[in-house]
């Protein structure tokens, strides 16, 4: 029996017209002579059989039989097919279907050494050698026996190398019974890992005139062929660990990172939970982390000192608490509440009002180049805390918007927008003009035009109040004088806000009279909105006739109020604005008087 290891074997015989029915019976004897010493089984050496003529015949497949015995009778069964002798076609069977797995040939990767013995008695009839390049290259290795009319350089082409060790003439077929024990004896060869240093680290395994290494389970084999590494199972990710991957001897094991424990599936983890061991001693909260836990309290409370208790918070002043009027703190808390005599809303922040009555309302915005980018923004800021005042709504207040320079520019009319959010976010749209401050001109077009009834404004014969504000941060460039005479007698209440530089002088030409209580001025963009904050611009009309639906007592006491609010700030900004025009003209004369001065000693 041979020693080597396993082996994948496939006899291809030559079944031509030129081998005679006695000769055929040599051949059949040969290879059962072979199989006889060979150690047959599914995980030992596997036995394959065709034979060929003019075409090819699968006798058996390296799969169908495991028995010395059920070959033997399979190979005793087969019929010759006497006919052509073509050798390559059947060397490119062998190729693509003997040799495959799905016919029984074990894997490459298990380095099972793949035979073909063609045993052959003339010459093919067909090209031979470039189908058996082929197959070499595919991992076969080929044994040529030539008997008797063989042609030898046909055998040679068909050969693996060494052709010395694998090319056979055998000079009749009475000898190749005689033949088939020395074939036998090169075909099992030697044990080489016996008979060698064979250096293979775990085990060795022998394959006709050669050997090669493999290693134990879990390891893998080195590119030097004889030493091994252990298999990191870690490496492919495909463990499944959540958090850690522990490599042992081609297999793996998961782990967790501190604080945390293996769950069942051996993969997944689960923080420990140390507050449920009831010994945190926290006042409101207990928060589990990996090794430890920290105590938090509920919203409205702070942690003390002691990491363990909780105080309320005063939330009125830690939060943007949005209440109307004022803001009560309560324990863990707050609450908005109102002014006698109004009503908190829905929204619990917000205080019902007054009504405001009906109102058309046009603001004329200055968008000269001296405004600036910058401040323009803080313009359209103020218009919508304006805006926030009113209660807008088609039969409520109105509001419509113009931005001048060189030209005027209608943003929207009257009745254009009927909520105060749209109209906010028509003023966040609008856009800067830049270029001069025809101040004039635009008086003209909010006469004309913007308090047309095309554009939204009421008949006058509603009595419905309309009222122009007016903003500017300059000198006009035309005259003001006759427009905003025109606007007053057409019945409209002017208010006039300069900012910046803005003329006194043409402020109160705008303003309605008393003026005093119908103009205001900021010193810079970025205070002009306390103007808003220190008054409200709550607008209360007389008891009108006609459409004029009848006021409720408390607009008209609203009015009373808001009044006597409004004079007093205006009347307290004005004086201001005075004393530091004042002591502006006052510093000026003594610069330059000083400047004269330091000349007249030059």
């Amino acid at each position: 029996k041979c020693r080597t290891g396993p082996l994948d074997i496939v006899f291809v015989i030559d079944s031509s017209r030129s081998v005679r029915p006695f000769e055929f019976e040599t051949m059949r004897q040969f290879m059962i002579d072979i199989i006889g010493s060979l150690d047959v089984g599914p995980n030992a050496t596997r036995v394959g059989v065709i034979q060929y003529s003019s075409q090819v015949q699968n006798i058996f497949s390296l799969k169908t039989f495991f028995t010395r015995a059920d070959m033997e009778k399979a190979i005793n069964s087969i019929i010759p097919l006497a006919q052509g002798t073509m050798t390559g076609l059947a060397i490119q069977y062998a190729m693509n279907v003997a040799f495959t797995t799905q016919e029984g040939a074990r894997p490459l990767h298990k380095k099972i050494p793949r035979i073909a013995i063609i045993v052959t008695d003339g010459r093919p009839q067909d090209r031979v050698t470039e189908v058996a390049t082929q197959a070499r290259n595919a991992g076969i290795e080929i044994y040529a026996v030539g008997i008797q009319r063989a042609d030898m350089n046909s055998l040679r082409a068909m050969a693996s190398p060494p052709l010395e060790e694998h090319v056979f003439l055998v000079e009749s077929f009475e000898l190749i019974q005689q033949f088939g024990k020395q074939f036998q004896d090169k075909l099992c060869g030697v044990d080489m890992c016996v008979e060698q240093q064979h250096g293979c680290q775990h085990s060795c395994v022998s394959t006709p005139g050669s050997f090669h290494c493999e290693c134990n389970p879990g390891y893998r084999l080195n590119v030097d062929g004889k030493t091994c590494s252990p298999i990191d199972a870690c490496a492919d990710g495909r463990h499944g660990c959540q958090h850690q991957c522990v490599s042992a001897r081609g297999s793996y094991s998961c782990r967790c990172h501190a604080g945390y424990y293996l769950n069942q599936d051996k993969r997944s983890c689960t923080m420990i939970d140390y507050c449920s061991f009831g010994n945190h001693s926290c006042q409101h909260e207990c928060v589990s982390i990996p090794n430890g836990h920290y105590c938090r309290c509920r919203s409205g409370f702070t942690l003390q000192p002691d990491s363990r208790s909780c105080r309320a918070n005063d939330l009125c002043n830690g939060v943007d608490h949005g209440c109307e009027f004022k803001c009560v703190s309560t324990e863990g808390s707050y609450r908005c509440v109102c002014p006698e005599g109004q009503q908190l809303q829905a929204d619990g922040k917000a205080c019902s009002k007054c009504g405001t009555g009906h109102v058309d309302l046009v603001m004329v915005i200055d968008g000269s180049k001296s405004v600036r980018p910058q401040n323009f923004e803080l313009v359209k800021q103020f218009v919508n805390r304006i805006v926030d005042l009113l209660e807008v709504s088609p039969h409520g207040t109105r509001v419509g918007l113009v931005q001048y320079s060189s030209r005027v520019r209608t943003e929207f009319p009257l009745n254009k927008y009927h909520s105060a959010d749209e109209i906010k976010k028509a003023v966040m749209e609008m856009e800067y003009m830049e270029k001069g401050t025809m101040t004039g001109l635009a008086l003209k077009h909010m006469v004309e035009h913007s308090f047309s009834e095309l554009e939204g404004a009421r008949p006058l014969s509603h009595s419905v109040p309309r009222i122009g504000l007016v903003f500017t941060d300059g000198r006009s460039q035309d005259d003001i004088s006759e427009w905003a005479r025109r606007a007053k007698e057409s019945g409209i209440v002017m208010f006039a806000v300069g900012v910046g530089k803005a003329v006194e002088e043409e402020l109160r030409a705008i303003a309605s009279e008393p003026v005093e209580q119908h103009f205001s001025y900021s010193a810079d963009f970025t205070t002009m909105t306390q103007l808003v904050e220190n008054f409200q611009l709550n607008i209360c009309p007389e008891e009108g006739k006609g459409e004029t639906e009848i006021r409720s007592p408390c607009e008209c006491e609203a009015l009373v109020q808001f009044q006597t609010n409004t004079v007093a700030i205006l009347q307290s900004l004005t004086e201001k604005n005075i004393l530091w025009a004042r002591s502006l003209a006052q510093m000026t004369a003594r610069l330059e008087d000083l400047e004269k001065q330091i000349a007249n000693k030059k």
